[in-house]
Parts: structure tokens; sequence; C-alpha cells
């Protein structure tokens, strides 16, 4: 139980130094804006290309990968019908609401969780593979089409996918993972540098939005669309990865409560970077990380106590 705390307290450490830096105006009025920027464009890229580079992607195409994957697109199809015709959004809003309701905060409340409740941070290796190179490549490719002005054609998506850095770092990881290239040290050490501010600064990020911020204020367009997304990132979620796990790939012991605890993680803050690089449902992203962040809590007890 005290790594679904510690992974928690971190992450709402680094929130609150945010929401102070905010408060305080400490980096003025445009501190959101160019943290998100230096996020999207710079150190995520990194991240992704440090991460991947370093995995072995043929030992973690098991079953927690596919677990993961399919029971991630059936929740995003699951929001995507729901939402269709009750709240008539446009794509770009319906594709946030997709990912929020579907992806995983798998890296920095994902890995400390798999060390301290799994006991391996192996455990939330699939899952990072899985959102880094396939979940978040296709959610940008469907915001970069959304949000584009120009017909949107498989050609024009495949030319704006590869433009998009995130995608670009995801990508270049994962090829230079599979073909085992070893990476000059005088170019990893920069690398790394770059990747270790990517945390920091999404979260800084997110504090300092939630300055004067109000979750689900009435005048927000999107509460309705937060509350399903919330219900299904914290109790769908986890219950379809229960069923795909237990029922179709038959994962017993600790497979099966990893397979549920990293389905039970809230959603990732990367949503809400994403949505604020496009303008697109930024207070639907927002609401939603933080209502999952606090409501994952005794979601994640609940389940480690059922299946530990």
């Amino acid at each position: 139980m005290l790594g679904v705390f510690s992974g928690f307290a971190v992450v709402w450490a680094v929130i609150l130094v945010g929401f102070f830096v905010g408060k305080k105006g400490i980096l003025g009025p445009d501190a959101r804006v160019t943290l998100n920027r230096l996020t999207f464009f710079v150190a995520s890229p990194a991240l992704l290309f440090k991460t991947l580079s370093e995995s072995d992607p043929l030992s973690v195409l098991g079953p927690l990968l596919w677990v993961a994957l399919i029971s991630a697109f059936l929740i995003m199809g699951i929001y995507i019908l729901t939402t269709k015709w009750w709240f008539k959004r446009n794509l770009a809003d319906q594709t946030v609401g997709a990912m929020s309701a579907a992806t995983v905060n798998s890296a920095n409340l994902g890995m400390p969780i798999a060390i301290y409740v799994l006991g391996d941070i192996g455990h939330a290796a699939p899952v990072i593979l899985f959102q880094l190179a396939i979940l978040t490549p296709i959610n940008l490719a469907m915001l970069d089409a959304a949000t584009s002005k120009n017909p949107t054609t498989l050609r024009s998506i495949i030319g704006q996918s590869f433009r998009n850095p995130m995608i670009v770092g995801s990508l270049s990881g994962l090829a230079v993972a599979l073909m085992q290239v070893e990476i000059p040290q005088v170019l990893k050490d920069p690398i790394d540098l770059i990747a270790g501010a990517s945390i920091p600064a999404m979260l800084i990020a997110f504090g300092i939005s939630l300055v004067d911020s109000r979750p689900l204020a009435k005048s927000s367009p999107f509460n309705k669309d937060v509350l399903v997304a919330s219900a299904m990132k914290l109790i769908l979620h986890p219950i379809v990865a229960w069923l795909i796990a237990a029922f179709i790939f038959r994962l017993e012991g600790e497979l099966l409560l990893s397979a549920i605890v990293m389905a039970s993680l809230p959603t990732a803050q990367n949503v809400f970077v994403n949505a604020s690089r496009y303008n697109k449902g930024v207070t639907l992203a927002k609401d939603t990380v933080l209502i999952t962040t606090i409501g994952a809590i005794p979601a994640m007890v609940a389940v480690a106590v059922i299946f530990q």
C-alpha cells in the first residue's frame, strides 16, 4: 500500500510547487504555455526516445501489453460512441475526451507503483511501450487531422505524424531498441539530461494551470464530458482490463494484479499537455486529470486489497 501513497505523494508535491509558482507569478503570465511547449517540442520527445531506446521491445510483447492495448482501445471506442450523439462534440474534443478516459499515467506514477506495489518495474514496461509507441502516435495523429485546415487524407495524416516531435521521438527510440544500436555517450548524456526535464515541467505546468481553477465549474461546457471520462477511467477501465486479463488471457496472481493496477492509474498529464498544444478540450483534460489523480488513490487501494 505504501507504493500507492508514495507515488501519489511525489506527483502532488511537484504539482503543488507548480501551483505556488503560478500563484506568486514567479515565471510570469506565460509560464504555463512556455512550459507546455518546452515539454511537447523538446523534453517529452527526448524522454520518449530515452525510454524506448533502452527498452527490450520483444520481451514486453506479452499478455500485459495486449491487455493494455485492447482495454485502452475499447474504452476509447466506448467513450466516442457514448458521447458522439449525446454531447455533439467535434472530433478534436472527442479525441481529448477519449484520451482522458483511456490513457494512464504509466511513467511517473506507473513506474514507482510497479516497484513498490508489484515489486518489479518491468510490470510497467508493456503499458509504457504501448502508450508511447502506439496509443500516443494514434491520438496525436487524430488531433492533427482534426485541427488541420487542409483536407485530411491518409497521406497528410502520415506526413503530419512524422512532423510531430513526440511521435518522432517514440518511433526513433523504438527503432534504436529493435536494431540494438549503441548510442555514443556524448549523445546519450545530453538526451538523458533533457529527458529529465519532461515530467517536472509537465507537472509544474499542470500545477500552474490549477491557479484559480475550479473543477466542474458551472461555466465549463465540458462538465458532463469530464464526469463520463473520469468514471470510465476509474471504474470501467479496470473492470475491462480484469475481464480481458482473467477470461481471455487467463492471467492469475501477480500478472492479473499488474494488469488491473496499471489500468487503475489516473489519466496521464501528457493528455493535458497535448490538449494545450492543440488548444482543444483543455478544460476537459485538466479536470479529468485532477479528478482521476485524486480518485485513483482509493480505487488502486481497493484493487490491491481485492487481488493481492
